[in-house]
């Protein structure tokens, strides 16, 4: 996309929000009293704060009763299907009070941060509020789930559309829905709530808007630069599941890409050729969901969508699934990047190895193209009135 396809505030040509001239005139600026407001630590989504530090103090009782019980904990070394992982070797009668005391902290970090009683520390207590939310926000997204996560997301249409014809047979479900997979759901859960709240009190605590993020009107320069990364990344964000895809598709064409004829063998004679290329599918549909960041259709519905067609596509349609699918591609490929299988794979090509170490670069890549996205479609903030 080209500078030439840009309005001088930034926005694409022929961009349904694009403001006319008449209406950037007319538009209200936004006056001291919103800019306060905006910048104010007591004002944002309180109720995510308050929500975080209610889920971090339930869990964290929870891990407290794993500690002195002696049962219950369900990673590490307690998760047989977590070798992957990068908690993999962590004994529970360490990371049970690891996560109670964590967890426990979170809570009152958290609720420092919610409603309209949030702390305004110096800048080195700041700063250390910060580092602490964000750290336990990244471990609880990336460093907890495993691959599971990751793979039973590709498999779930298959095995949602297939439960009823008893199809993929022999599954035994007690084995893909277990307690350690559950808790890992159930970290990410809290990760999210955790990011939310340090991202909206991070704002508000240098003065910007906590629904925005925006501390003055963006140039249009700004926009370009934003867009022009995003745009990039978003070709790298397409272009490694691809490659993914195409070994699966091989293997199920006959053709031993990146594998010895015998793993071949072995991945028809026990079907998983076939789960392989669900999972290749996934990643085709992800690919093409993510060049809808770059390209018309992904801002207005086309013209083959009946009862949707010529209508915008709403901004979160994008975002939300991205926010989901970032953290589960870099946990997963740095859970097999460390794998302690992953030098060891009789039958497996090095070069086909590496293109599951470029899953992290993968869900970095989906990130920048999402916020590109995002900063390309959004309007003037409806709380605090800036342009960009």
């Amino acid at each position: 996309m080209s500078s030439s396809s840009f309005t001088p505030d930034g926005r694409p040509v022929g961009d349904p929000a694009t403001p006319t001239r008449h209406q950037s005139a007319t538009a209200p600026a936004p006056t001291a009293e919103t800019s306060a407001i905006a910048g104010s630590p007591g004002t944002g989504s309180g109720w995510i704060g308050y929500a975080a530090a209610i889920w971090a103090a339930v869990y964290g009782v929870v891990a407290l009763i794993w500690t002195i019980t002696g049962n219950g904990f369900p990673f590490g070394r307690n998760d047989p299907q977590g070798r992957a992982g990068p908690l993999r070797d962590l004994p529970p009668e360490v990371g049970a009070p690891l996560f109670a005391v964590v967890l426990l902290a979170t809570a009152v970090a958290c609720l420092a941060m919610a409603g309209p009683h949030a702390v305004r520390p110096s800048r080195a207590g700041r700063a250390l509020l910060l580092g602490f939310g964000w750290t336990v926000a990244a471990a609880l997204l990336v460093l907890v789930p495993t691959v599971n996560v990751l793979a039973l997301t590709g498999y779930a249409p298959m095995l949602i559309l297939g439960a009823p014809f008893g199809w993929p047979r022999g599954i035994d479900y007690g084995t893909v829905f277990t307690w350690s997979l559950g808790n890992q759901v159930w970290c990410m859960l809290g990760g999210f709530l955790a990011a939310c709240t340090v991202l909206s009190w991070q704002r508000r605590s240098r003065g910007a808007c906590a629904r925005c993020g925006r501390g003055r009107d963006f140039s249009g320069a700004d926009r370009l630069r934003i867009v022009a990364w995003g745009r990039r990344a978003a070709i790298v964000a397409v272009v490694i599941p691809l490659l993914y895809s195409v070994s699966r598709y091989a293997w199920l064409a006959g053709v031993p890409l990146g594998i010895s004829d015998e793993m071949l063998r072995d991945l028809w004679d026990s079907g998983a050729v076939w789960a392989g290329a669900g999972l290749g599918t996934f990643a085709v549909a992800g690919a093409i969901l993510t060049l809808g960041l770059i390209q018309r259709w992904g801002e207005v519905f086309p013209r083959w969508m009946i009862g949707l067609a010529g209508r915008r596509v709403p901004i979160r349609l994008a975002v939300i699934p991205a926010a989901y699918v970032v953290p589960i591609v870099i946990s997963g490929g740095l859970g097999m990047i460390f794998s302690p299988e992953s030098g060891h794979l009789t039958g497996y090509s090095p070069v086909l190895a590496a293109t599951h170490a470029l899953w992290p670069l993968w869900g970095v890549a989906l990130a920048v193209a999402t916020y590109g996205y995002r900063v390309r479609r959004r309007g003037a903030c409806g709380t605090c009135g800036r342009q960009g």
